[in-house]
């Protein structure tokens, strides 16, 4: 045990560098959003991340998004504590069956228009935790879904991207 110990004081640890990011494209990016939510509700677009049983990946990604290198609230997009404000859902994780009531509440607690993001795997068909006793399914499953975002877990900019798609095509 000793020598693992060792080794990994003097090792450091053993982490992958990040992908670089392009500011140029990620302004254009956040300015396309903006304007499409402007354009769309005539305001800044609210988001509701509800946590559906997941394993916390996708959240970080989420987070990542109001760290200072995104910093998603130049963009215009923000997120709410409550559903009564939101105009997204973002789900992430496979909707475990303790949380099927709780989804649904929030659904029912999100004023119309509404849109309802799958955000990552998980929430797209259950993912790894598909065949779980403890897993109703996907989001789709529970409550109708309008864009589904790939990923294990989803980069930030791909939630951005997403965000926009639905924001586009949702016109």
């Amino acid at each position: 045990m000793l020598t693992h110990i060792l080794k990994a004081l003097r090792g450091g640890p053993v982490t992958e560098d990040a992908p670089p990011a392009s500011r140029d494209a990620l302004e254009e990016l956040g300015a396309r959003v903006r304007t499409s939510a402007q354009a769309r509700l005539g305001r800044s677009l609210s988001i509701r991340e509800v946590d559906a049983g997941s394993c916390n990946a996708c959240e970080l990604e989420i987070h990542a998004l109001n760290n200072p290198v995104y910093d998603l609230e130049r963009f215009g997009i923000r997120f709410v504590a409550s559903p009564r404000h939101a105009d997204v859902l973002l789900v992430t994780g496979p909707v475990s069956k303790n949380m099927r009531e709780a989804l649904l509440r929030t659904w029912d607690a999100t004023p119309d228009p509404k849109w309802v993001v799958a955000c990552g795997a998980c929430a797209i068909d259950g993912g790894l935790f598909r065949d779980g006793y403890a897993v109703t399914g996907g989001v789709s499953e529970v409550v109708p879904v309008d864009l589904h975002i790939p990923g294990c877990p989803p980069r930030p900019v791909e939630l951005l991207a997403g965000l926009l798609a639905l924001l586009e095509t949702s016109a």
